[in-house]
């Protein structure tokens, strides 16, 4: 999950535009990694020498890898290694930015780093996401917003990111909280939680975002937006919620209640105080939660 927050980082330090980001990880996918790339991930090159080394290509008909050790920046026992080296997700993002003309390579190489430290993860072995550190990304998720940080918030959300990444796809990126007092309505359907924790949760999108997600969901291709695309609108939060009622009577011992998912017949949705809006962009389009919390 480390490359959905990458994005996030991105774009909160105003390194890329919303369009940008939603370019690249449309892209994303179709790319491959870069020994280059992942020469500046380890330290063995600095992102000036590939840049020499790419321009050399320009007039050798040789490999990065070949061509980097006959101008003596890598060793052939490093080149080999960087073939096998399990790289993180949020790299290949970064790369694609580069190969999009949005960052430079230098741009990338202290990217990397700052990611890394703001999240505690230079040690990390990238072959698995622990859990320890996507706690860390999350707390950072939740500093920029004043919505506490706490389990029952945490929580929610931990479970939200992996069940988009889950059922939907890992190409996305979260926006940071905003309070909302009031909202307007696309295609939305709600659901309300009670108990310990009593809220209101709003899920809405454009109807073309609409059959995008719900083709994804159910692996079915829609081409229009019909009842069966909102039924899986309506089934798909009705599942997270009901996922996020069993683990919070398993780790906290608490019990929640859920009403049955309904669509929102108004055009305009008047808030409490204590709401807030999180935009999940993805390369079809912008997914819009809408959290009214209760006291």
């Amino acid at each position: 999950m480390y490359a959905q927050f990458f994005g996030t980082f991105l774009l909160s330090h105003n390194v890329v535009t919303k369009d940008q980001l939603l370019s690249a990880l449309g892209k994303k996918s179709s790319q491959h990694m870069k020994l280059g790339t992942l020469a500046i991930m380890k330290g063995y090159m600095t992102a000036n020498e590939v840049d020499n080394v790419i321009i050399s290509q320009t007039h050798n008909d040789c490999r990065f890898g070949d061509l980097a050790v006959r101008e003596g920046y890598l060793t052939q026992e490093q080149v080999d290694e960087l073939v096998k080296t399990q790289y993180p997700d949020f790299l290949l993002l970064g790369q694609t930015l580069v190969d999009e003309g949005y960052i430079t390579n230098t741009q990338l190489e202290t990217l990397i780093v700052d990611y890394e430290s703001e999240n505690e993860l230079t040690d990390l072995d990238y072959s698995n996401e622990k859990q320890d550190n996507l706690d860390r990304i999350l707390a950072n998720f939740f500093h920029t917003t004043d919505v506490a940080a706490d389990e029952y918030n945490a929580s929610y959300m931990r479970l939200l990111f992996n069940d988009l990444t889950r059922f939907i796809g890992d190409d996305f990126t979260p926006l940071c909280f905003n309070p909302c007092k009031e909202y307007p309505v696309n295609y939305c359907v709600s659901q309300t939680i009670h108990g310990d924790l009593s809220a209101k949760v709003y899920l809405d999108m454009p109807e073309t975002t609409c059959i995008s997600f719900a083709s994804r969901y159910v692996n079915e291709e829609f081409t229009e937006f019909d009842e069966y695309v909102q039924a899986s609108l309506e089934d798909f939060l009705n599942l997270h919620n009901g996922l996020y009622n069993v683990n919070i009577s398993n780790t906290l011992g608490k019990e929640l209640t859920l009403e049955a998912p309904e669509v929102v017949s108004d055009e305009l949705i008047e808030l409490s105080s204590s709401s807030y809006l999180l935009q999940v962009m993805y390369p079809f389009g912008v997914v819009n939660f809408i959290f009214e919390l209760k006291k």
